[in-house]
């Protein structure tokens, strides 16, 4: 049950115990974080020191679908340290801790990504015809350094897992057999489960296979889907597989002038995260502010695999 809390409360506990995420100050509060974010941001005497950066996310919840990532209210519990602003070098030296363990995490994921991908291929009968006509991308958090172990519930099952997800994106070449593909998908898709369910991993792979035919459709950028895709290709790295497939997909997505329309709607939601802040931080006495909450609190981001 969320209690109410002071400026004063907030700042024996960052007194007494050192620069908090705001996660912890959560805990230690029981406050309810929207009311928490706006009682910090307002007060002089704490420091914010923002952990990591934002970037694009595409969600269907949103006017004209772009929104900032992470959202307000996991930037502020995980992302955000706080503490005594006469004490900022305590906060700062925290702060790079955090990064580095960001760092950590991140590696991590992506190492495990590409070793799973390499464990599946490895298995199939048609392993070598699969690294040569295909590549194997990931996206997401892992992309922006961002990982987190915050555990959060997999959408389909309930069942809890370790933070970020894999999102891993697998594109052959039209002409790569279909007998290939097929076996490709039912390996991964038992390699999902495996990590899901095992109590040392419980990490969620959230993962598409297609062709470059299908690619092509998606350059289009019609629709939200396709938006979705194209955002994904252009920040996806290189996990394994055919670097040459991996380059064309990249070199294709420049030919269609994907970067400058991300751009544009990273830009709609930066200044969409201003107006919301904004908003969120100076209620007005109509309850305006209302139409922004969908910025602090987001559901989970089932669309952003295409």
């Amino acid at each position: 049950m969320a209690v109410t809390v002071s400026e004063r409360d907030i700042l024996q506990i960052l007194e007494r115990d050192g620069p908090q995420t705001g996660a912890e100050l959560a805990d230690q509060t029981r406050a309810e974080p929207l009311a928490l974010w706006r009682l910090c941001r307002g007060c002089a005497d704490i420091q914010f020191e923002i952990v990591g950066r934002r970037y694009l996310r595409l969600d269907r919840a949103v006017e004209g679908y772009a929104r900032l990532s992470p959202s307000i209210r996991r930037e502020f519990l995980t992302y955000t340290l706080l503490g005594l602003a006469r004490s900022s070098e305590f906060v700062e030296e925290r702060a790079a801790q955090l990064r580095l363990e960001l760092t950590r995490i991140s590696r991590f994921k992506f190492d495990l990504a590409r070793q799973t991908m390499e464990s599946v291929v490895s298995e199939l009968p048609d392993g070598e015809i699969v690294l040569a006509k295909a590549c194997f991308i990931i996206a997401g958090d892992v992309t922006y350094g961002m990982s987190h172990v915050v555990p959060r519930p997999e959408t389909s099952t309930g069942k809890m897992v370790r933070g970020s997800d894999l999102d891993i994106i697998v594109i052959g070449i039209d002409d790569l057999p279909e007998d290939a593909l097929k076996a490709l998908d039912e390996a991964v898709y038992r390699k999902k489960h495996y990590l899901l369910v095992h109590p040392e991993h419980r990490e969620e792979i959230d993962y598409v296979i297609k062709r470059m035919s299908r690619v092509r459709e998606q350059l289009e950028f019609d629709t939200f889907k396709s938006m979705v895709a194209c955002k994904i290709m252009l920040e996806g790295q290189y996990l394994c597989g055919s670097e040459a497939v991996f380059r064309s997909v990249k070199d294709l997505v420049d030919q269609h002038g994907i970067p400058a329309r991300i751009a544009d709607l990273e830009a709609q939601a930066v200044e969409a995260r201003a107006l919301a802040e904004k908003s969120l931080l100076e209620p007005a006495p109509d309850g305006s502010e209302g139409k922004y909450r969908n910025l602090f609190y987001t559901s989970e981001e089932d669309d952003e695999i295409a």
